[in-house]
């Protein structure tokens, strides 16, 4: 079942690479305890539409979501956390949008989110999409409906809904 506005967010855990620990698990329903933080969600880090329209724009914009009370900007894709951060180094992301890898899908999977690519050679993967949460609850969910484009969850619209 695909989470709605109005849902509380899951607490299945997502990995985020501490600087000192490494790898560290963490879940957005802690994250967003009394916060309102954006969720970018993408099909894999360096896929074409993934790294030349969907994140820089986050990255661009990250002022201006901090500017309109936004705590935190994550990033979650269905790779593994170091493929997360090669691609945040490629982005110059660090310190704006938080890498969140979800390499089982079960977080994507957990929230109805996870959709089949192995057409494509990538298997379970996360459908594009983006949210905001506050205080653990979902209020906006921007779900990409044409393959290959980023308005709809793009970071200019989710600052229309923010």
């Amino acid at each position: 079942m695909t989470v709605d506005v109005g849902d509380i967010i899951t607490k299945e855990p997502l990995t985020v690479m501490d600087k000192e620990k490494g790898p560290v698990l963490i879940s957005l329903f802690d994250m967003s305890k009394d916060k309102r933080i954006v969720l970018v969600a993408l099909p894999g880090a360096f896929t074409p539409t993934c790294h030349r329209n969907h994140l820089p724009g986050y990255v661009k914009d990250y002022e201006s979501f901090k500017g309109q009370g936004i705590d935190e900007v994550y990033c979650v894709s269905v790779n593994d956390i170091y493929v997360m951060e090669a691609w945040s180094d490629s982005q110059n992301s660090k310190g704006k949008v938080v890498m969140l890898a979800d390499g089982g899908a079960k977080f994507t999977k957990s929230i109805g989110m996870d959709v089949d690519l192995e057409l494509f050679g990538m298997g379970t993967r996360s459908k594009r999409y983006s949210m905001l949460i506050e205080n653990t609850v979902i209020k906006v969910i921007n779900i990409e409906i044409k393959p290959g484009s980023a308005e709809i969850s793009g970071s200019k619209k989710m600052l229309e809904d923010s």
